[in-house]
Parts: C-alpha cells; structure tokens; sequence
C-alpha cells in the first residue's frame, strides 16, 4: 500500500498529529471546504483571485452574450409566431417580451460578478426588454457567502432584482423543473467533490487522505483534545479561539479499492479510465457531474443555457501524465484540476446532445469583439521572467507594469488593487512601489488576473517598450493557442 506524505516535515524526529482517520479525498475536501470558507471567507482574495472577484470583463461578456441570446431568441419566436397566424399573437410563457427570466449564479464569492454583469446588461438593454424582466438569484451552500455577496456596494442599485438561495448547486430540491433561463457557476466546479482514481492492473482504486497538523502548531495548542472535537464537529465558534492551523494541515495519502456503491455513472468512468495508463490518477468531479445533471433539469426547453468557467483540460495526453497537478492547496483550501472531457462523457451519458469547451479568454474576446489576455499573461512576456531575477524584482516589474498600462487603460468600476510586496524586498525599492501603489487610480488595473485588450495594450506600447517588454512577445501571446491546462469554459443548451 502505497503511503507518503504530502508536506515535508521540517524536523523528521518530531511527528505531526493526527486530526482524523484516512477517508476519500472528497470528504476530507468537503470538510476543509466549510472551516475555510468559515474561518477565512472574507479573506480569501489573500490567498487566490478568481477572474471575477475585481475584474469585469468576463462578467461583461457573459451580459453581453445573455442580451443577444435573449433578442435574437425573441426575434425567432415574433417571426414564427408572425408567420403562422398572420400577427403578432400572443407569445409562449418561455419567449414572451412581459415574461420573467430567470437567471442563476452558482457560487457567487464576493458578488463582484453579479454586479458587473447587471450593470452591463442593464447599460446594453436600451428599449428594456430585458433588464426589467431579469430575476438574478444567487446560489451558494452557506449563508454567510450570500451575505457577503449581496452587500457587494455595486450591488445596492440591483438588489430589487437579486434573492438568494442556501442550497447545493448538486441538489436544488427548491427550484421547479425547466423555470431557469440561464446558469452561470466561475470557479466553482474545483471545488465541487472530486474523487482522484487509479488503475491498477484491473482494478480501480482510490486516493485517501489523512490530516495531521504539524508538530510546531500542535505544540502550542494546549487543549489538544478539544481542537480535535472541533475539528471533527466543524465547530467553528470554538476553532476561531484556537491558533489558525489550516496552512500548518498535513495530508498523509494511501489507496484503497473503490467503493462503486457510492459513484454514480460506473459505467461511464470506468471505460473513460480504462484509456489512462495504470497508476497514472484521474480527477473524477462527482459534483460537476451532479451540477451538470440538475442544471439540465432546471433549464427551460429554450433556455439561453449553462456556462461554467475552470482550469482544467479536455486533453487526453495530459490526463494521462502521472505528473499533472491534479489539485493545489491555498490557504489550506483543496483546489481540483477540472476533467472536463470526463464531465463531456458525463453530459452525453445523462442526454446532454452537445456540449462545447472553449479557452475562456476566447469566449471573452469574441463577446466583447476583442483579442484579449491577462496581466499576467502580458508579465510572463517580459524577458525578465524566466531568468534568475529575484522574486522582489518581478513584484517591482508588476508595480512598474501596472502603473504604464494605468497610464491609458479605464475601468468602468472603482476598485482598490491588493498587492502585497515582498517582505525581502529592499527598503528603498519597498518605498518606492508602495508609493507607487498608493498613487494608482481607483479606476485602474483592478488585479494581477484582470482581462487586458489588444487596443489598450497597443495604446501602452511606448511604456512598455521602456520597461523592456516586446510587441512580438505580446502579440505572439495574445494569439497563442490554450495551453494544456487552461481556463475553459464549459457550456450546453437544453
């Protein structure tokens, strides 16, 4: 049996400390999932941005393409209508100009997306024909992150218009057969349930873990039992009293075969499994399956469709390379590779008849009419990167970047950048970037992650140029194809 520890121990004399016993990875990521996002919700963009928690672009495109959607739909339906009674009649409940429409975001994080997605449509929606009619529901497992989304200050001009549901994406006993018009989840599905399974000459077997907390944190934790129950209960009122432990977790792993008792779609995973090399392990999203599975039920027959945005690959040879990441730990938070081709199989076997996966900054620059890429897309292009710069020097060259594209690029929304220096970073090159963060518009480069055009890096060439940068480099970048692993987009229609 196969065992290892998944986090070096500093002093190999000393012994981390268990916390529980070994189970499948998903339920320990279920736990964990719940004292982050209680303990840490309101941190988080400390430990990873999403490409919606301060940009706006991709919340932009998805109004801008749900607007179209909605007209071009309404249009078809006038004219058939039209064409067989002569006039205008009166319209199905689905397409009618007076009716509601529902639109859904799973996993709303701090409600950024939600407001800059009902400001655009709104700002589109010149005769209002669609604002109006809009019912935007906000759909998270815990109630606080609702909270939390709803007091988004963009947000208080819409509210009339937002609810929120407490349910998981998974199981919305609540919402009614075909009454939803549009679903859109960003960076939700990494943290949806994900098994991780392994062949091994025939049988299928599957990764357990066991957290134990490092030999320093649990030596200065005087009640010892009583963080275990805590632990164990999810007892947050009585965690949030003890020192903060979830970046000092170490997860032990071992293998046991599969239970298939508990796994949906056998059939369907185990053939897909069976074309990955033995011992190479396959991230299996159980929850992106079963979201997929209500979104089909929920959707409205002319639905404008589901969207779901996540790193991941549709690549074959990349799931089958024993050394891709299939997950990464932030904060404490597990954070899962999407196997997207896996949840295509999914979608077809449960009667999705067709599915498209696309780069996500695709979708992003056809939208919006634009070729575009990240910050740090445009940061990997400086001849910097890659060499043996220290890494305080690249935090000074984002400094110096974000302030040149400042210098031209507008936002339509005031948001205050986060950027933590450095702490080896020199005194004097300290001040200096502090100072220049300080100085940066409300209305500038939002985040490191935030979506740049090709017109308003055109406009910032001179100042790049004098940072070092080349227009080759970047306009080689901005067309390259998506890398193996990538951020996708996921869609269907009904």
């Amino acid at each position: 049996m196969e065992q290892y520890m998944t986090t070096q121990v500093e002093d190999p004399d000393a012994l981390p400390q268990p916390l529980g016993e070994y189970k499948p990875v998903d339920h320990w990521q279920a736990h964990i999932n719940i004292l982050f996002y209680q303990l840490r919700g309101d941190q988080q963009r400390s430990f990873y941005q999403t490409f919606t928690s301060a940009d706006y672009r991709l919340a932009h495109a998805l109004a801008t393409d749900y607007y179209e959607q909605v007209i071009k739909r309404e249009k078809k339906a006038g004219a058939k209508r039209q064409a067989s009674d002569g006039q205008s009649g009166a319209p199905s409940a689905g397409s009618s100009p007076s009716s509601q429409l529902t639109v859904m975001e799973w996993g709303p994080g701090n409600g950024n997306l939600a407001a800059c997605f009902l400001n655009h449509l709104q700002r589109l929606d010149k005769a209002s024909q669609v604002y109006p009619r809009l019912r935007y529901i906000l759909v998270d497992s815990q109630a606080h992150a609702l909270e939390r989304a709803r007091a988004h200050p963009d947000l208080a001009t819409h509210l009339a218009k937002v609810e929120s549901l407490c349910a998981e994406v998974e199981n919305l006993t609540t919402v009614g057969d075909g009454t939803v018009d549009r679903i859109v989840c960003n960076e939700l599905w990494n943290e949806l349930a994900t098994k991780l399974l392994v062949k091994k000459g025939g049988e299928f077997e599957e990764e357990h873990l066991r957290p134990n907390l490092h030999e320093r944190k649990a030596a200065a934790i005087a009640d010892w039992s009583g963080f275990v129950r805590a632990f164990e209960e999810k007892a947050i009122d009585r965690l949030s009293r003890f020192p903060p432990f979830l970046d000092d977790l170490i997860w032990e792993r071992e293998y046991h075969k599969v239970e298939w008792k508990d796994i949906p779609y056998r059939k369907t995973i185990t053939e897909f499994i069976k074309g990955i090399d033995d011992e190479v392990l396959v991230p299996v999203n159980l929850g992106a399956c079963a979201s997929i599975k209500e979104a089909k039920r929920v959707l409205a027959p002319d639905a404008a469709g589901f969207s779901s945005f996540d790193a991941g690959t549709a690549d074959l040879d990349v799931l089958n390379d024993p050394d891709k990441p299939c997950y990464g730990q932030f904060g404490g938070q597990y954070s899962f590779m999407v196997n997207l081709a896996l949840i295509q199989a999914v979608a077809k076997h449960i009667g999705i008849v067709a599915s498209t996966i696309e780069a996500q900054r695709e979708f992003v620059g056809s939208r919006l009419g634009t070729n575009v890429m990240t910050l740090m897309d445009l940061l990997a292009c400086h001849p910097m990167v890659g060499s043996k710069a220290q890494p305080w020097e690249l935090d000074r060259l984002t400094v110096q970047t974000i302030r040149v594209l400042n210098e031209t690029y507008e936002s339509p929304y005031q948001r205050k950048i986060e950027f933590p220096l450095r702490s080896e970073m020199p005194t004097e090159e300290r001040d200096a970037a502090q100072g220049t963060l300080l100085s940066l518009k409300p209305n500038g480069i939002p985040d490191t992650i935030a979506y740049l055009t090709e017109e308003e890096l055109n406009q910032a060439q001179q100042g790049l140029e004098n940072l070092g940068y080349e227009r080759e480099a970047w306009l080689m970048a901005l067309g390259a194809p998506p890398s193996p692993i990538e951020y996708y987009h996921f869609s269907f229609r009904p």
